[in-house]
């Protein structure tokens, strides 16, 4: 397994660096914060550039790139808490498609994406924040050529601001794994709300499903979709755990150079031994997570048989990282750290979100106790 990146890869990041630093300052995450600004312009800058196509196979229309060049991007959004659609696009309706999709069905959105015409998102969690579809318990019963849905989702990641959602449900009567299907929803069909939670600059609705019906043709493949929905759910998973990454690696930046200019005693604060100290311990966190999830990452892209587990070990690593960069980046910040005026507070609600989305760190720590049989 090849751990260093291509010049093709090194270039990527470079030039989404670039784009997003351009496009998505730090600025504009306040304005959907403060004012409920859909980031609609930032979507149609991403669609021109083809970004939304980049894990889509060639034969779909595509680029065809893969899971490790979907964790660049998803680093590089965390790094200006890029807001808008695009990362559940590529990391959670894509690979739900993509995995359990017929070619009449891959063609008709996956390739709708890589036009840009389209944008979606997965919605699996329901009461209990479960993301294992052995749990899920909203219904789909399957009527000849239609499809009549019945619960309620919970945050579900822009799902009011996407085209189409991946709905993950069951057929009436079954268990477990049995009955699990995928369905596609557009959005228009389905009763949201929004949900205020702790990061502003991500949008996350409710979503309830009673008296949706869609034709039966909206059903990803055939038989259970369980085995192909994890699947999914460890890219998505992984992206996040990259996503919290990238915003760690900001609040460390910005927390350094405050450091160096905010003095005390007549001497920069970062020459305290103490402070020192903070920084090595945050760096160290940042590095174990990052590398943690570009190896998940890895796994994925090469389909290796840890997968599973190294998601998890990249999850709770990201989740470690974020908790202690929040606390020592605020701290070191002091007063200024807490207050609205400073953008700390925005990546820290960035992290903090993504924490708990696709399993805490808590649920993960658990579940890689139980892979490892301890």
């Amino acid at each position: 397994m090849e751990l260093e990146f291509t010049s093709d890869q090194d270039e990527l990041r470079d030039s989404i660096r670039a784009v997003l630093t351009k496009e998505s300052p730090v600025s504009l995450a306040r304005q959907v914060v403060e004012h409920d600004v859909r980031p609609d312009a930032l979507w149609a800058t991403l669609t021109d550039l083809g970004w939304p196509a980049l894990t889509i196979p060639e034969a779909d229309g595509g680029i065809g790139l893969g899971m490790v060049e979907a964790a660049i991007l998803a680093e590089e959004l965390g790094r200006v808490i890029a807001p808008g659609v695009l990362l559940p696009t590529v990391t959670q309706f894509v690979p739900a498609v993509r995995e359990l999709g017929s070619p009449s069905q891959r063609e008709q959105w996956l390739g709708a994406v890589a036009a840009g015409t389209c944008s979606g998102t997965l919605a699996i969690a329901e009461v209990g924040a479960s993301f294992d579809p052995a749990d899920v318990r909203v219904t789909a019963a399957i009527d000849g050529a239609d499809v009549r849905l019945g619960g309620e989702k919970r945050f579900v990641v822009e799902g009011d601001a996407v085209d189409e959602i991946v709905v993950v449900a069951r057929e009436p009567g079954t268990a477990g794994d049995d009955g699990i299907r995928a369905v596609v929803v557009p959005a228009t069909a389905v009763e949201t709300t929004h949900v205020r939670t702790v990061d502003g600059s991500r949008r996350m609705v409710h979503a309830r499903l009673d008296g949706t019906t869609v034709s039966a043709d909206r059903v990803l493949g055939e038989g259970s979709a369980a085995v192909g929905l994890r699947r999914a759910i460890e890219e998505a998973t992984v992206a996040l755990a990259l996503e919290i990454v990238g915003t760690a690696q900001t609040v460390f930046d910005i927390t350094l150079e405050y450091a160096k200019q905010r003095e005390q005693f007549g001497v920069p604060i970062g020459s305290f031994q103490a402070i020192k100290h903070k920084f090595a311990d945050m760096i160290i966190s940042l590095e174990r997570a990052r590398a943690t999830g570009y190896f998940a990452a890895l796994t994925i892209a090469e389909d290796d048989p840890r997968r599973t587990t190294a998601t998890s070990i990249a999850k709770a690593a990201a989740g470690d990282c974020q908790r202690l960069l929040a606390k020592e980046g605020i701290q070191i910040h002091g007063g200024i750290g807490y207050t609205w005026e400073h953008d700390m507070h925005l990546y820290v609600k960035r992290m903090k979100t993504d924490e708990a989305l696709f399993g805490t760190t808590a649920t993960h720590h658990a579940r890689i106790a139980d892979l490892l049989g301890v």
